[in-house]
C-alpha cells in the first residue's frame, strides 16, 4: 500500500459517478492525517487535464509539474473517498500554496468556512 498524506497527488482507480466503470486518474489527497490514519479510504478531489472548463469549486494548479502532473491541470470540486487499495502510486504533493486555493474553492461551493487549518 502507498503512503500518502493531506496534499498528496496520487494515482488511483476512481468509480465513475454512474457506478459502472472504472479508471486511473490523478487525484489530490484532501482528508487530514488522523482520518488518513485511522480509516482504510482517503478523501480525495478529481484531478482533470481539461483546464478549459473551469466549473464552480475548480482550481487551476500553478506547481502542476511539481505535484507530480505530466501537463497543466486542474484540481475539481468532484470528491470521492476511495480505499486505500485503489492507490497505484504517489506522483507528488501539491504546492501549498496551490493547496490553500483549492481548500478554499472547494468549501465555498460545500457551504464551508475555513477557520483554521487541518492536520
Amino acid at each position: 500500500m502507498t503512503k500518502v498524506k493531506r496534499g498528496s497527488v496520487i494515482l488511483v482507480e476512481v468509480v465513475f459517478s454512474s457506478g459502472f466503470g472504472a479508471k486511473l486518474r490523478p487525484a489530490l489527497v484532501i482528508s487530514t492525517s488522523d482520518y488518513n490514519k485511522n480509516r482504510g479510504e482517503v478523501i480525495v478531489a478529481a484531478i482533470t487535464s481539461n483546464t478549459k472548463q473551469l466549473q464552480a469549486g475548480d482550481t487551476v494548479i500553478s506547481e502542476w509539474e511539481k505535484a507530480g502532473l505530466k501537463v497543466p491541470s486542474l484540481a475539481t470540486a468532484i470528491l470521492q473517498t476511495v480505499k486505500k487499495d485503489r492507490i497505484q502510486k504517489c506522483l507528488g504533493q501539491i504546492d501549498e500554496l496551490d493547496f490553500v486555493r483549492i481548500e478554499k474553492n472547494i468549501a465555498a461551493v460545500i457551504g464551508f468556512s475555513i477557520t483554521g487549518k487541518a492536520k
